[in-house]
């Protein structure tokens, strides 16, 4: 990466709908050399994708801590869950804890269900500890990468629980999960 990429890339930050001819016209080149650059970035170095306003939306995010037993252990949580639309990243770290989550829930009881039902990370085989931390600030924007699906005709969720019948969403605590027919939140 040069510095013309890197520029590329922080007009780009600063304007996501920024055009080619104007990205050009900001960098002294023409709209198709911008092209070609975005196209080899596109390559694995950069991801164009839109994000959502989470403060905006009113969405609550969380980060859970978890310690778990094995890298075996490890390995099938983040496969079991790599389609979950709830979760928007997870970390491998060192320490005591050496897995983090950050998630997204609509509401406090849709947040409670994710910590608490056999959809959540807790119930997972392996976890030995586990701390949960809704956040309560975000600072310099509040934008994050959160799976938005668009078809909703399965029945069961990517991690292979179904929302009918739980208790909490039959209660109405739970909004269900957004990647199934069951789902009721807005995204």
């Amino acid at each position: 990466m040069d510095e013309k990429d890197r520029k590329i890339i922080s007009i780009l930050q600063q304007n996501g709908k920024a055009t080619l001819s104007q990205i050009a016209e900001k960098m002294g080149m023409s709209a198709m050399g911008v092209k070609k650059r975005l196209d080899k970035l596109g390559k694995g170095k950069i991801k164009l994708t839109p994000l959502i306003n989470v403060e905006e939306l009113g969405i609550i995010t969380a980060i859970i801590a978890m310690e778990v037993e094995s890298s075996e252990a490890l390995r099938r949580i983040i496969e079991k869950f790599r389609d979950c639309p709830r979760i928007i990243k997870f970390f491998v770290t060192t320490g005591s804890y050496n897995l983090f989550a950050l998630i997204y829930a609509e509401d406090y009881h849709s947040l409670e269900s994710i910590s608490l039902e056999k959809c959540s990370l807790r119930a997972q085989p392996g976890i030995r500890r586990y701390d949960i931390f809704p956040v309560q600030e975000m600072f310099y924007d509040g934008y994050l990468d959160i799976k938005v699906v668009a078809e909703k005709e399965r029945e069961e969720a990517p991690c292979g629980v179904l929302c009918k019948g739980c208790y909490r969403y039959e209660a109405k605590r739970c909004l269900g999960c957004p990647s199934t027919k069951f789902y009721r939140g807005r995204l």
